[in-house]
């Protein structure tokens, strides 16, 4: 792990803007159809899998202390995510909806093509605008998520994910030979439940109720809705299933980072439902250069859930002695996890390993592996 660099310069931050190359892949692709559909995954997941095995990793670790002003360009890419995404998604609808080249299942697989923006980019960049303090960044992550009806995922990782990963509590730290698929349906059906009470909870201590109007599900409703309601007027039924369809395939792909990011690793259960603090052991961590360049770093999760208030470009990577590691980024990782039985090849080993290494006093991990140790909560 190499020492601390400085990064305030435009040229270090030219990789992280990439994802902007994907903006005429879904031109091409709408216009063109047929062949060029595959264009977006094809340059998405694939190619940066490939460029991650050419050009290898990235462990330079930078400098902690640099200020918010060294990171203009940083930050700049993921405020302006927000206009690129709805011109996108709106204008594909637009389009789509008036062209007479394209059949049915050409507008589906287009519009699944469009949720590799919204969700590989733009939820991504939704998530690291959500953990800042100032209130136009976090607006801007509850744009996005609006975009792709999945605003409630503020409140979960907020206040449920970061405080209590690894525990009973967070749906997403998938389980222990837990397959994704089986792993995708739990989260969907658990995750908005658990942040409506997470809200509540916090309304009660003000001694307000669950309806009071700060309740930020009142913004998710109105966002969510002025979404659906553009792409109806925009694109009438056919607009609306198909932001629909793109919505679906954003979620898919960031409930699949998750299922990657914390995948049988649990913390230690202290007693009476208590748990060790959050370690850079508790997420895997990956380096591989081209993924973190398209993913702005996330694959650096150790880090960021060790130290959640940093910014992406901030974020630090660590030795196999202090984290777990994955032996590929996330665009190869999320493929082998839609196949359940060659992710268990692949990663139960590494949990067992992980367990030896970090937890060798723990003699039976029954509880952990079933998640039935006492909930934090």
């Amino acid at each position: 792990m190499s020492s601390a660099r400085p990064i305030g310069d435009l040229r270090s931050a030219l990789p992280f803007w990439l994802s902007l190359a994907l903006v005429p892949l879904i031109a091409i692709a709408a216009a063109q159809g047929g062949w060029a559909l595959i264009l977006p995954p094809l340059c998405t997941w694939w190619l940066y899998g490939i460029l991650d095995a050419v050009i290898g990793l990235n462990e330079d670790n930078p400098d902690t202390e640099t200020e918010d002003g060294q990171l203009f360009w940083y930050r700049l890419i993921t405020m302006i995510w927000f206009p690129v995404q709805a011109i996108v998604i709106y204008g594909a609808i637009f389009y789509a909806t008036r062209t007479g080249h394209l059949d049915t299942w050409e507008k589906l697989v287009l519009f699944f093509d469009v949720g590799i923006i919204s969700g590989t980019v733009g939820i991504v960049y939704a998530h690291e605008l959500l953990h800042q303090r100032n209130r136009l960044e976090r607006w801007l992550g509850d744009l996005l998520l609006a975009t792709v009806l999945y605003s409630h995922f503020r409140t979960e990782h907020l206040l449920v994910h970061h405080r209590h990963v690894g525990t009973p509590a967070d749906a997403v730290t998938a389980k222990y030979n837990e397959g994704f698929h089986r792993f995708f349906v739990r989260v969907l059906a658990e995750c908005p439940g658990s942040a409506w009470r997470a809200e509540t909870r916090m309304l009660a201590r003000r001694g307000l109720g669950p309806f009071h109007r700060t309740n930020p599900f009142w913004r998710y409703a109105i966002l969510q809705l002025a979404s659906l309601g553009l792409a109806l007027a925009i694109g009438g039924w056919a607009g609306l299933g198909l932001f629909v369809v793109q919505a679906i395939s954003a979620i898919w792909q960031l409930e699949l980072t998750n299922y990657v990011e914390h995948y049988g690793l649990t913390r230690k259960h202290l007693g009476d439902g208590r748990y060790e603090h959050v370690l850079p052991r508790h997420s895997w961590n990956a380096s591989h250069r081209a993924s973190n360049w398209l993913l702005i770093n996330l694959q650096r999760h150790s880090d960021h859930h060790y130290k959640p208030s940093r910014r992406f470009p901030l974020l630090q990577t660590y030795s196999e002695q202090e984290a777990p590691q994955l032996p590929f980024g996330y665009p190869v990782m999320a493929m082998v996890a839609m196949v359940p039985p060659l992710w268990r090849r692949v990663m139960n080993p590494k949990v067992r390993a992980w367990r030896k290494r970090f937890y060798p006093d723990i003699d039976d991990w029954t509880p952990y592996k079933q998640g039935s140790n006492p909930s934090p909560i």
